[in-house]
C-alpha cells in the first residue's frame, strides 16, 4: 500500500454489520457466515417450549442453514401454566446436569419444616426463668439486709432535753465510768418546805426502804450539793418515785436556775389510782453541770402536780 492509498478494503468493509445498509450492500459487504441469527448460518436453533420433561428431545423443525425470524417470539402457555413444549435441559441426553439442594429435613426421611424452633423456644424460657429466679434472691437478701438495718435502729421514745418519758433501766444505759459519778438516796437530801422520810409504802429502793414524802405543798423542796463532778459538761439525772397511779410532775433547778420545763413524774408504772406501792419508777432530765460542786434541787412550785414520793437520784454522764 502506497500513500494516498488506502488499500482494497474500506472502513465499511470492516463493518460486521454493513450488509444491512444501502451502502454496504452496494460496496458488496455479506453477511457472517456463522453465528446465532444470521442468514445461512447453520447453528440449529431449538425454540423455546420444543423439550418437554420425560421425553426424548423432539425433532427441531428447522434444519440445517434455517433460522427463526429476526425478532419471532415463541408460542408460551396461558398465564400461570406450563407450555406442553418445555423441555429441560436436563432430561436431553448430553445435557446440562442440575443439582438441587434438599429442603430441611426432620431426620424422618419426610420433608422438612425447617429449623427447630420448639428447641430455640424451650432455651430462651430457660434464660428468662434464669433471669427471674436471679432478680427474685437479689430482692429477698435486700430487703433481709433492709430489715436488719430497720431492726437495730429501732426508735425510742425519749424525752426533751428538760423533761423524761418512761426511761430504760439506768444500768443499759451507763457507760464505763459511771460508777465515779455520785449517788444517793433522798432521806440524805437537805429536806424543806414540809418534805419529810417515811417508809410505810414498800417497794422504795433505798436503805431500809426510807424514801422522802411530802411534796404536795407548794414550796416543798428535796436539795442535793453533789460533789466530786469530774468535769464540766452535759448529765444526765435519774430520779427514782412512786405516784399513786396517776401523773405528777415538780420542778427542776440546777445551780439556782430553774429549768424551763418541768420534771416529768408520769404514772410509767401503770399503776392503778391510789396505788402508791404499784407506782414506783424512774424518769431522767438532761443537766448541764460545773466540774467539781454543783446544787441539784426538786421542788414543788406553783402550777406544777407534786403528789409523789422521792426514792433515790444519782447522775451518769449525758
Amino acid at each position: 500500500m502506497t500513500p494516498g492509498n488506502n488499500g482494497a478494503s474500506t472502513p465499511e468493509d470492516d463493518d460486521p454489520f454493513g450488509y444491512l445498509y444501502a451502502d454496504g450492500q452496494a460496496r458488496g459487504a455479506q453477511p457472517p457466515s456463522g453465528g446465532y441469527g444470521y442468514p445461512n448460518s447453520v447453528n440449529r436453533v431449538r425454540p423455546v417450549g420444543e423439550r418437554q420433561y420425560g421425553q426424548q428431545a423432539a425433532q427441531a423443525p428447522q434444519q440445517s442453514g434455517q433460522t427463526a425470524a429476526y425478532g419471532q417470539v415463541p408460542q408460551q402457555g396461558a398465564h400461570g401454566q406450563p407450555n406442553a413444549h418445555y423441555q429441560a435441559p436436563e432430561t436431553v441426553p448430553g445435557g446440562a446436569t442440575t443439582t438441587r439442594t434438599p429442603a430441611y429435613s426432620d431426620g424422618g426421611g419426610g420433608r422438612g419444616r425447617g429449623p427447630n424452633t420448639k428447641g430455640l423456644l424451650i432455651g430462651a424460657i430457660a434464660v428468662v426463668a434464669a433471669v427471674v429466679i436471679g432478680i427474685s434472691v437479689a430482692m429477698l437478701l435486700g430487703g433481709n439486709d433492709d430489715k436488719d438495718a430497720g431492726g437495730n435502729t429501732g426508735a425510742s421514745s425519749q424525752p426533751s432535753a428538760s423533761e423524761s418519758a418512761e426511761p430504760s433501766k439506768p444500768s443499759s444505759q451507763k457507760p464505763g465510768n459511771d460508777a465515779d459519778l455520785p449517788k444517793v438516796d433522798a432521806k440524805a437530801l437537805q429536806l424543806a418546805g414540809g418534805t419529810t422520810t417515811a417508809s410505810d409504802v414498800s417497794g422504795a429502793k433505798a436503805d431500809g426502804g426510807v424514801y422522802v414524802t411530802g411534796f404536795n405543798t407548794a414550796g416543798a423542796s428535796a436539795t442535793w450539793n453533789v460533789n466530786g463532778i469530774p468535769k464540766k459538761g452535759g448529765y444526765r439525772l435519774y430520779v427514782n418515785y412512786g405516784v399513786p397511779g396517776k401523773d405528777a410532775d415538780a420542778t427542776l433547778s440546777v445551780n439556782g436556775t430553774a429549768q424551763t420545763r418541768p420534771l416529768n413524774l408520769g404514772n410509767f408504772a401503770k399503776a392503778p389510782e391510789g396505788d402508791y406501792e404499784k407506782g414506783w419508777t424512774e424518769t431522767w432530765a438532761n443537766v448541764q453541770l460545773n466540774k467539781g460542786t454543783n446544787t441539784l434541787k426538786i421542788s414543788c412550785e406553783q402550777g406544777n402536780q407534786c403528789d409523789f414520793n422521792l426514792d433515790q437520784v444519782y447522775l451518769v454522764k449525758g
